[in-house]
């Protein structure tokens, strides 16, 4: 047995003659190394010692002879007790025997075979595989990791995994087909190069199609549910390459029947409300992969998507027909519907997307720039009447650059929309005057009150962008279930803790502005409107028609009725204008719409900062 490299000492004071070398704890003797008459050198081994399973070189102190050996193989000794004598060298009383080098180059069986497992996981050990994925024109999933975390920060949990099949497939064929089971998971940091390291970790998860076509299988289910776990605990954002065909039923190595109490969803849609989370659909996405996916608070989405609760294979079971997986959940169904918040042009866009969109949640920037901001005050037109883009408004008073439209393809007529205004992130609602006046309807009424949760969960303020004449009403409206989509932006509204300034562009009438104003004009910390600003219990034409019917019926000549009614809506206009309801401080001020970002900058500034949070604000982000 070859004995363990030992330290010089040169400076050691080695007496001359025989020396007692004793056991330096209680054991048995395992093996005796050397015959009395031996010569031995400094820190040979000369007895091994076991103690608790575990073997205790006992060497020489020095160099010399084995003058006698006192023990044997299996005999007990005790602290202190004499193995052997060794009739020291007079010459090694200064000059100690150098310590042998460690090869640090040396790779022993043990750490080869680990090295070469590890090796095998990795995309360079499947060259047909990757290339048939990049002849698809897609990326594999490691890739798509590599390109989403810093370089470098990446620690990878359960590498060396299989799928659950061992029963039934050799291991080498397990190794070699199924690495990872199919799903690389770990952790890492994101935008290290902009923000304090502190802030920038966070959980990934990327299902790989080109194993087992990305299906969820026993091991990877358990890989989730560690990594959800470790989410929790270290309060990790999570971003999910949820790409993959729902559930695996060719696992065997487990007593499963039904898979039923798997904890991965439960555990996943916990996490709502909690962390960031953001899911990416690239190719088929379907089943327990799609679960996943919906229950991320965005989910952006390539051109070739297909996402659905169940493929074709659990369609055509059902009995209710025959698809092509491209026929389900295409892209242009689920950006109309609301599902998908972004859509990437391929997967390298889709990674920049959720690395723009993490950004967010990651705190102030330092550097910024914006547009002039009287290119504000020609915006709204002066023709009252004449609709305009509210999205100009959006990207003018933002920082250059920072705007981050969510649902564009949803909801014509409510923007929703994440910015930064001098580097602090936070979120904007504006109604869109192209879209139905800016009235709002059921969609739009959804798709804001759920993104007032998402800011409210992760502290970020809302500024809210005011320009609708109400609610959408009629018997089609009301057949949507308007009554009950348009009451939640009053709940939500109501449960808001986050900072609120409300800023009416031009119109802000009935129930639908008190709803972008957080149920009313006095829940935001601030509330004002510009000089195109115009408010009133219902709008203006509406109002005089109702209010003045029959004075109005009365006059039969159409041209004079016309011109009568006309003068009554400017009677009501001028009523209604900002300035005179600022008079009255039902609002808190008319302002000139290029000290608008001033303004809300230095109100947030003054808003003390959200708490130190341990858990949940909200219990949920909702899904829709």
């Amino acid at each position: 047995m070859p004995s363990d490299p030992v330290e010089p000492a040169a400076d050691r004071i080695v007496p001359d003659g025989p020396v007692s070398v004793g056991s330096p704890l209680q054991g048995t003797v395992a093996a005796v190394l050397v015959e009395v008459g031996a010569p031995v050198g400094e820190g040979e081994t000369l007895v091994v010692v076991e103690s608790m399973k575990m073997e205790h070189p006992v060497v020489a102190p020095a160099a010399g002879t084995v003058r006698s050996v006192l023990v044997g193989p299996g005999q007990q000794v005790g602290k202190g007790t004499a193995v052997a004598v060794v009739d020291l060298v007079a010459a090694a009383r200064h000059e100690a025997a150098p310590a042998r080098a460690a090869d640090i180059g040396l790779v022993r069986p043990d750490l080869d075979e680990v090295l070469t497992r590890q090796a095998g996981v990795l995309d360079e050990a499947r060259p047909d595989v990757v290339g048939r994925r990049h002849r698809e024109g897609r990326r594999t999933a490691r890739e798509n990791v590599a390109d989403l975390v810093d370089e470098g920060s990446f620690v990878e949990y359960g590498s060396l995994v299989v799928a659950a099949q061992r029963s039934r497939r050799d291991l080498a064929d397990l190794i070699a087909r199924t690495p990872a089971d199919g799903l690389v998971a770990g952790v890492g940091r994101v935008n290290g190069d902009v923000f304090d390291e502190s802030r920038t970790a966070c959980a990934v998860l990327s299902y790989d199609y080109t194993v087992l076509a990305g299906t969820q299988g026993q091991q990877n289910h358990r890989k989730k549910d560690r990594l959800f776990d470790l989410v929790e605990r270290m309060r990790l954002p999570v971003v999910l390459f949820a790409e993959g065909g729902g559930g695996r039923p060719g696992d065997t190595d487990y007593a499963v029947i039904t898979g039923l109490d798997c904890a991965a969803f439960s555990l996943f849609a916990g996490l709502s409300g909690l962390v960031p989370t953001v899911g990416i659909a690239s190719g088929r996405c379907f089943a327990g992969n799609a679960a996943l996916l919906g229950c991320c608070d965005v989910v952006i989405a390539t051109p070739e998507a297909s996402i659905g609760m169940g493929g074709p294979a659990m369609i055509e079971g059902g009995g209710l027909g025959t698809f092509r997986p491209e026929e389900i959940g295409p892209l242009a169904v689920q950006v109309e519907n609301g599902v998908v918040d972004l859509v990437a042009n391929d997967d390298a866009h889709a990674v920049l997307l959720a690395r723009r969109y993490l950004s967010y949640f990651q705190g102030p920037m330092d550097a910024w720039s914006c547009a002039d901001q009287r290119l504000l005050r020609s915006v709204v037109p002066e023709n009252r009447l004449r609709a305009y883009e509210v999205r100009r408004v959006i990207e003018t008073i933002a920082d250059t650059g920072s705007v981050l439209e969510l649902r564009s393809g949803f909801g014509a007529g409510m923007v929703t929309a994440l910015v930064r205004m001098e580097g602090m992130p936070l979120g904007v609602i504006a109604n869109s005057p192209g879209h139905l006046g800016g009235a709002i309807d059921a969609e739009g009424a959804d798709k804001a009150a759920r993104f007032l949760q998402l800011c409210d969960a992760h502290d970020l303020p809302v500024l809210s962008l005011c320009d609708t004449p109400g609610f959408m009403v009629g018997p089609e409206a009301e057949a949507t279930g308007q009554v009950r989509h348009c009451s939640r932006m009053f709940v939500v509204g109501a449960s808001l803790s986050v900072p609120l300034v409300t800023v009416v562009l031009r119109k802000g009438y009935g129930l639908g502005a008190q709803a972008m104003a957080g149920g009313g004009f006095r829940v935001p910390l601030l509330t004002v409107a510009w000089p195109t600003g115009e408010l009133g219990g219902m709008g203006l034409e509406g109002a005089v028609r109702l209010g003045f019917r029959r004075e109005l019926d009365a006059i039969e000549d159409p041209v004079e009725r016309e011109a009568a009614f006309s003068a009554m809506v400017a009677s009501a206009y001028e009523h209604g204008k900002a300035l005179n309801v600022a008079s009255a401080f039902e609002i808190d001020d008319v302002i000139d719409p290029a000290a608008t970002r001033d303004r809300v900058v230095a109100l947030l500034r003054s808003a003390p900062p959200p708490p130190v949070r341990t858990g949940k604000k909200r219990a949920c982000v909702d899904t829709w």
